[in-house]
């Protein structure tokens, strides 16, 4: 653990009374804008450790406060004269705690692996730290021995070798040093463009070291998974008048917008949707290019999406700045999976089977809007351990949208995809109770997880998700039937899925870096528990518990 240190006092925003205390898989009537359906109250927490929502100038200020002060706090952290520190955000909580997340440089070149988190008291205290590596960041030297050319041959042909098309290096590659595991060293970061076999956008990071010329790793950097819509029956949207046109723009959350690709696969936006009387969809899908409906689910996942995490967390949008990223629909043709990408900032999704299947279920548009919030809080690598926490949190928060949404034509249910039937037979992609019987995720923690596509590391995390929030054994929640078992034989009592959210959500954006493992996850999440419920709660040793029973201890 790293030395506590008294620093500075920085400013904390004042707390009224009222708050104190990568991919998916390995239409109805609008009123317009002025009768837009009315976002719920912000929810104010109510425990001390709860994180409050800072508006624009509020968020603007402390980050320019942290960025002033990253000398003297590399220096009271005990970084080396080379380092320095990237203020990426900053979370405040109701009783003052401030967490401070920075990404690191050593001599001028990007640390990758080297982020951490800085927690501080309302009185200026650091707390402790939490580093993605606990290794000192420090290379022999910083010129490499591998020419450029090599490292780029190299993640070609890995790209190649994945079935990557068009396979182009985006740029040329870049001089990083490699700290996410083992002893620091300088290295190579090319980014390899392109479409994977299926069609998706290839975004492959590949790291070679730039001594040796051995790959150290990479990683897919896309991250897959009134209207009359056609999973969630009739729904209001929000949608913008403009002229004597009305576009699907919605102006109350961050003025998300949704897109037309008209069955390509190009990089732009596409065309965004127009109507002339504020009618969409026919809630039936349908292979036209275009066919409003997949238009109408993705706007209202979008909108449901932005509400659950304002009120739930008092998130304002995937970066919380209050700007919304956008849909496109009809992307590809006949294409099978839906994905979120870090560069356009957007959600896609394609049409599915006979291009009359859309995956544009609520469920998995919070779980793509979700990869968005965790590239920009724990930034969790998309690979191994953390890669299968990444795509669970997708699978959890994508599961708790479906849920705050209550909607009678799509009930909340742990199953993921369950209404797009990718599999032909009516079964959902992957089960949140019982990972493994999808025939593929793990039930339970093994050394051997890394090894396993992240949709399917996945399964420990949504199998602890689950008996956190409901219970082990036997069930039927909203006429689903579940049996979740456990891998030492005890019986868990379930907290409840709000409790459980809420800690997760802590865990997200406060403890985890960029290299959490399992055994990570579980110190993240009893931290954040403390912070909210106690140490000594009930709370705190079920989630000890629900660790142990999916055998993370």
């Amino acid at each position: 653990m790293t030395p506590l240190y008294a620093r500075h006092k920085r400013t904390t925003l004042a707390i009224a009374t009222a708050v104190a205390a990568g991919a998916l898989l390995a239409t109805g009537m609008t009123t317009g804008a002025s009768a837009e359906v009315a976002a719920a109250p912000t929810a104010k927490p109510t425990l001390p450790g709860a994180q409050i929502q800072l508006s624009a100038a509020e968020r603007t200020s402390l980050i320019q406060e942290a960025d002033a002060a990253t000398p003297q706090t590399a220096k009271e952290i005990g970084l080396g004269a080379k380092e320095k520190l990237v203020v990426r955000d900053v979370i405040q909580d109701a009783d003052g705690t401030l967490h401070t997340r920075y990404e690191r440089t050593y001599n001028g070149l990007p640390v990758l692996g080297g982020d951490l988190v800085v927690h501080e008291t309302a009185a200026g205290k650091t707390e402790s730290v939490t580093k993605a590596t606990k290794a000192t960041i420090k290379v022999a030297s910083l010129t490499p021995t591998v020419t450029s050319a090599k490292a780029e041959k190299q993640a070609l042909t890995a790209a190649k070798a994945a079935g990557s098309e068009k396979t182009t290096a985006d740029e040329a590659p870049r001089k990083v040093i490699w700290a996410a595991n083992g002893t620091p060293v300088l290295a190579y970061e090319t980014v390899v463009g392109g479409l994977q076999d299926d069609g998706t956008p290839n975004e492959l990071h590949v790291i070679t070291d730039a001594a040796t010329g051995a790959k150290l790793y990479e990683y897919q950097g896309i991250e897959t998974g009134t209207g009359k819509s056609l999973y969630s029956g009739t729904v209001t949207l929000g949608t913008t008048l403009s002229g004597s046109t009305y576009q699907l723009t919605d102006t109350s959350r961050g003025s998300h917008k949704t897109y037309n690709k008209s069955h390509t696969t190009t990089s732009s936006a596409g065309t965004l949707f127009t109507d002339a009387d504020d009618t969409w969809g026919t809630g039936a899908a349908s292979s036209s290019t275009t066919d409003q409906t997949a238009a109408v689910d993705a706007a209202y996942g979008a909108q449901t999406t932005w509400d659950f995490y304002k009120n739930t967390f008092n998130r304002s949008g995937i970066k919380n700045n209050g700007v919304a990223a956008y849909s496109r629909v009809h992307y590809g043709n006949a294409y099978v999976n839906a994905f979120w990408d870090d560069s356009c900032f957007c959600m896609t999704y394609g049409d599915g089977s006979g291009n009359v299947k859309p995956l544009t279920s609520l469920d998995v548009a919070g779980h793509e809007m979700t990869h968005g919030v965790t590239s920009n809080t724990a930034g969790l690598n998309y690979s191994g351990e953390s890669g299968g926490l990444n795509e669970a949190t997708s699978d959890i928060f994508g599961t708790a949208v479906e849920f705050y949404a209550a909607n009678s034509s799509d009930v909340g249910d742990y199953l993921i995809g369950e209404k797009i039937n990718i599999n032909g037979n009516g079964t959902p992609l992957r089960y949140m109770d019982q990972p493994s019987k999808d025939g593929a995720s793990a039930n339970y923690w093994s050394s051997t997880l890394k090894n396993l596509d992240v949709h399917y590391s996945s399964g420990p995390a949504n199998h602890f998700f689950y008996l956190l929030s409901e219970g082990s054994g036997a069930k039927t929640i909203n006429g689903v039937s579940y049996n979740s078992p456990t891998s030492n034989g005890a019986t868990i009592t379930g907290i409840g899925r709000a409790k459980a959210s809420q800690i997760w959500y802590k865990a997200l954006t406060e403890y985890m870096t960029s290299t959490t493992t399992y055994a990570g996850a579980r110190t993240a999440t009893l931290s954040a528990t403390a912070a909210l419920y106690g140490s000594t709660s009930t709370e705190y040793a079920t989630v000890a518990a629900t660790w142990t029973a999916v055998n993370v201890s």
